[in-house]
């Protein structure tokens, strides 16, 4: 497959008063044509960064970038073009409709408005179109930036928090439109906290965090090299859960006591639980394997919980259909 973006030993330091802070530390990262990848980090990762960085919109201290096979960002001025992207919130004209907003970005990158007219209906506002920006709702305003990084009908697809403010339905209308994307042909890079979503629709992730790749690769792939042995178990009866953690125990278990069943890893043979349990009068009403999910691995390589729609607003940039990135406001 061909890397439609590639970025090796990417780095980026601040200096201040407290010292000189790392927001990219060596951040390497790939994602091949025609996949939806999944970029995941927490808070303060260094996940925005590198989406900036990429657009030409901060200055990186070292490394490497390339969108499309050519080094950026010497040469973004020639992929832009090919290039849809939403850095964190966009803003818009509040007295503006969605047909004009997008009527405007399509004249400055000369693209025809009959295009304006198909991506309103891809993101679901055909019907809202004539409608004044400032009477959306979040999950509108978002659909309308989708849009407007659709606009350009671009290789490669970077979006930022795209599901923020969306109902269920919404998520899942978003999550339908990025599978079809790919499969014409786009590539997508995703980020968001809304990982159970992540993990439904992407072929592919990279995990960051404290400015370095801790993860990536296929989701399957990423998902077995930490799945868990770990098995639940429910008894009969809550009161037998010590007891039946210590015979357990005895067998070279590890066991967690919860409150209405234990957590047991170590054994090679679930069949053991049962089997020693029984011996000793307990009787098992459960027992299951803890599969593992993107969430959970989220935590453990990151030690931080993704809070679902956690969002900050600092840079809100839309890359408009031509030329380099525009529209990007400061602090």
């Amino acid at each position: 497959m061909t890397a439609v973006l590639e970025i090796q030993g990417l780095q980026k330091t601040y200096r201040s008063r407290k010292g000189v802070r790392r927001a990219l530390d060596g951040f390497d990262m790939v994602v091949e044509a025609g996949q939806v990848h999944g970029f995941l980090g927490p808070n303060g990762s260094g996940k925005t960064t590198t989406l900036r960085t990429l657009l030409g919109l901060i200055r990186p201290n070292g490394g490497r970038m390339a969108i499309l096979g050519r080094e950026v960002p010497a040469a973004l001025p020639e992929v832009a073009g090919s290039v849809g992207a939403i850095v964190e919130s966009p803003q818009f004209f509040p007295n503006f409709s969605a047909q004009d907003t997008l009527s405007l970005l399509a004249d400055a990158g000369g693209v025809d408005r009959a295009r304006v007219f198909e991506v309103l209906e891809l993101v679901g506002l055909r019907e809202r179109a004539t409608d004044r920006v400032k009477t959306y709702s979040l999950g509108m305003k978002q659909r309308l930036a989708v849009a407007s990084a659709l606009l350009k009908n671009p290789k490669l697809l970077i979006l930022d928090e795209p599901a923020n403010g969306l109902d269920p339905g919404g998520i899942r209308e978003m999550r339908t439109l990025m599978r079809n994307l790919a499969e014409s042909g786009m590539t997508v890079v995703l980020s968001s906290h809304i990982l159970a979503e992540i993990q439904l629709i992407c072929d592919s992730v990279t995990i960051i965090a404290a400015g370095r790749r801790v993860a990536a690769g296929a989701v399957a792939d990423v998902l077995a090299q930490h799945a868990s042995s770990s098995v639940r178990v429910r008894l009969e009866s809550a009161a037998d859960l010590p007891a039946s953690a210590g015979f357990l125990r005895q067998l070279g278990a590890q066991v967690t006591v919860e409150t209405d069943h234990l957590m047991v890893s170590g054994l090679e043979r679930p069949s053991a639980i049962t089997r020693v349990l029984a011996h000793n009068g307990l009787f098992v009403s459960e027992l299951s394997p803890v599969s593992v999910d993107l969430e959970s691995v989220f935590l453990q390589l990151t030690g931080t919980a993704p809070v679902e729609g956690e969002h900050r607003q600092v840079d809100q940039t839309v890359m408009a259909p031509a030329g380099p990135a525009q529209g990007g406001w400061g602090h």
